[in-house]
């Protein structure tokens, strides 16, 4: 079937060549993904939850007396 305005599109051009493993920015990503995932590990030591969230039972309520008290001496 035919195009409307005749013939058909251009082809896209072909990619670039991919950069060799001894490129400087090839190395520069590299160390640049090495630190972001040092920084990621650090952080996930403080999530004290799994991916499904808490298992325990939740505290539900307004707080007690003796838990303002608790508070207020430290």
């Amino acid at each position: 079937m035919g195009s409307i305005f005749g013939g058909s599109p251009p082809s896209p051009p072909p990619p670039p060549p991919l950069p060799e493993r001894d490129d400087p920015s090839v190395k520069e990503a590299q160390r640049r993904e090495r630190l972001a995932s040092a920084r990621r590990r650090g952080r996930r030591s403080t999530i004290l939850t799994s991916g499904q969230g808490a298992e325990g039972e939740a505290l539900v309520g307004r707080p007690s007396a003796t838990d303002a008290q608790k508070t207020k001496l430290g």
